[in-house]
């Protein structure tokens, strides 16, 4: 009885090693064998539903999961196109913690759809750092394209040129905003840029403060019922936003100014050129000074402070 014992004991023990070694060797065969799945980066319409592509349908419909921007503004979506696929939130602020977490379900075979609440994702809207963590993981990136309210606006607005520069949305703080735009007051390029409804105006002021008179284009509710497409001068742009309420993003392209080369031999003829015929404000003009010249703006300010006097 007791040789049986021990043998009995023996047959267990190797049982239970057997089974550890074989669910060892099943788990990395399978860990092996898995392959990524693939990130899709999916446009979705920017107002008018019947903007959607097939493809986009399909892809919508095929993959495991779907990440969005406002997971209750994409159901509409999804409900109105009978698309079940789950839903999970992407949003900017929690876009690293969540791209780690969708790059793990990649990495398991999973198929994960990338969606904003309209347009194209990564453009002025979450999706770049997902993409990012995708590629440097052997990750494939598919993009679905589609809407976009920079390449709709663009092809409405009748620009000659063949190159533009896109901006996103400019800073909310008038100071900042003001700063970027006279960096940018020499570009040869037209300005595209999106705004917020409730800072119209303030845009159009301040671009009009800074670069001066302009021609620009300004386009609200792109593909919706009250689509408006608008050009003219900066000061007649201003007037209308502020006589109205404005919904919805825009989309405003601001043309290149004419060519206006400062003139002077030293700092006192430059800020005198300035002052005469830059339209900017003595605080503008430092700026631009200290930046050309590379010199800092209290140098030339207490100078330039004496002949905006003069001119009073």
């Amino acid at each position: 009885m007791h040789f049986a014992g021990e043998l009995i004991i023996m047959r267990f023990f190797l049982y239970r090693q057997m089974q550890h070694y074989t669910s060892r060797s099943t788990i990395m065969l399978k860990s092996e064998t898995t392959r990524p799945g693939t990130l899709y980066i999916v446009a979705t319409p920017i107002g008018n539903l019947e903007d959607i592509t097939l493809r986009a349908l399909r892809t919508l419909k095929e993959v495991d999961l779907i990440a969005a921007e406002d997971t209750r503004h994409s159901q509409k979506l999804l409900n109105h196109f009978g698309i079940h696929t789950r839903l999970i939130s992407y949003y900017r602020e929690k876009e690293t913690e969540r791209a780690h977490e969708l790059v793990l379900r990649l990495q398991a075979g999973e198929s994960v759809a990338l969606i904003s609440d309209a347009g194209t994702p990564g453009i002025s809207d979450p999706g770049a750092i997902l993409v990012r963590l995708a590629r440097e993981a052997a990750i494939t990136v598919v993009p679905i394209p589609g809407p976009s309210a920079l390449t709709t606006a663009l092809s409405s607005a009748g620009l000659a040129e063949g190159t533009f520069l896109f901006l996103g949305f400019l800073p909310s703080q008038k100071g900042q905003r003001q700063k970027l735009l006279l960096s940018l007051a020499d570009s040869e390029h037209p300005l595209v840029l999106y705004e917020s409804p409730n800072r119209m105006a303030a845009l159009f002021a301040d671009a009009l403060d800074v670069l001066g008179e302009r021609q620009a284009f300004w386009a609200r509710e792109l593909t919706k019922s009250y689509e408006e497409l608008q050009g003219g001068p900066l000061s007649e742009l201003l007037a209308l936003a502020g006589s109205r309420r404005n919904k919805g993003e825009s989309v405003v392209i601001i043309c290149p100014g004419a060519k206006n080369q400062a003139e002077g031999d030293n700092l006192e003829e430059l800020l005198l050129w300035y002052r005469d015929h830059s339209g900017l404000s003595l605080k503008d003009a430092c700026r631009k000074l200290a930046s050309d010249l590379g010199l800092s703006r209290s140098q030339i300010y207490q100078q330039a402070l004496a002949i905006w006097r003069d001119d009073q």
